[in-house]
């Protein structure tokens, strides 16, 4: 596996680093770090003497300690790039330029005006095609929950986690998130027997999602510690039920959207992401 590790030489960054370590199988690890002049005062001139070395001599020294990082890790050391520019036009550049399997960032978690300004992760990962790994705090790396919805999209998400994760000697947890009958804004929703019979394909839908991975993750001899049939506003749920249990890194599908709905209303993946505390892996 190819990845692509972006950072600002904060503890945060160097963070998901070490965690994606806990999970990562084999992989190679190509560095960038941008020093981003776009948010220079417009009095600063970046052609002074002395700045653009001072940039420079920053960026390798950033480099410099996330080598020794990975030195201490499993992973397998790549290219170290340094750019100066924007941060995420950067890096999207660097992403179209070599192939990659996935992109590995920490985030900051930012609530409120600072999310609304908008964030590096979420900005990288809402133009990207490859998946991502997106890291919040450190944690052992132990748990592992699987969010799906029994589509394609969550199916090669499982598939793909198989195939780039060390999953064995990890809690393995899966849970299907069924949307409440009662929030539906359907005529049916008058009649009593309407919502028990949706209740029920629910609860049957789910059943045999769970079922499926179930039997996914058995052609690996990966075992399942915990199955969970919730019922909810999906992202809310799944987001709560990490926090119960204490998990690592969420795994999720997820697939682009363009309609104006999808715009304000956004992916359950992206909801998890922006309120989840826990490392989340989108699959793409």
């Amino acid at each position: 596996m190819r990845v692509l590790f972006c950072t600002d030489g904060s503890k945060i960054s160097f963070n998901a680093l070490h965690n994606f370590a806990h999970w990562a199988r084999e992989a190679v690890i190509d560095v960038i770090t941008v020093i981003d002049w776009s948010f220079l005062p417009a009095g600063v001139c970046v052609e002074e003497e002395g700045f653009t070395s001072t940039c420079a001599n920053m960026a390798d020294n950033i480099l410099g300690c996330v080598q020794k990082q990975i030195e201490n890790t499993n992973l397998s050391s790549g290219s170290r790039i340094k750019q100066c520019g924007e941060t995420v036009d950067s890096i999207l550049e660097q992403l179209k330029k070599e192939d990659y399997d996935m992109v590995l960032m920490g985030s900051h978690g930012k609530k409120g005006l600072q999310s609304w300004l908008g964030s590096v992760s979420r900005d990288v990962i809402n133009n990207i095609t490859v998946s991502s790994y997106v890291s919040k705090e450190e944690n052992c790396g132990k748990k592992v929950l699987f969010a799906t919805d029994g589509t394609d999209n969550s199916k090669h998400a499982v598939a793909e986690a198989i195939k780039y994760l060390e999953l064995r000697e990890k809690e393995i947890y899966v849970c299907v998130v069924s949307e409440n009958p009662n929030l539906l804004f359907l005529e049916g929703t008058l009649d009593s027997n309407w919502l028990l019979e949706v209740e029920k394909q629910q609860q049957k839908f789910a059943a045999d999602v769970l079922s499926s991975v179930r039997d996914k993750l058995a052609e690996y001899d990966l075992e399942v510690k915990k199955y969970s049939m919730l019922t909810g506003i999906p992202a809310e749920k799944i987001i709560d039920y990490a926090r119960d249990e204490n998990i690592d890194l969420i795994v999720m599908g997820t697939r682009r959207k363009n309609n104006v709905k999808d715009y304000f209303r956004g992916s359950v993946s992206k909801r998890v992401l922006s309120a989840a505390y826990c490392d989340v892996m989108i699959v793409k």
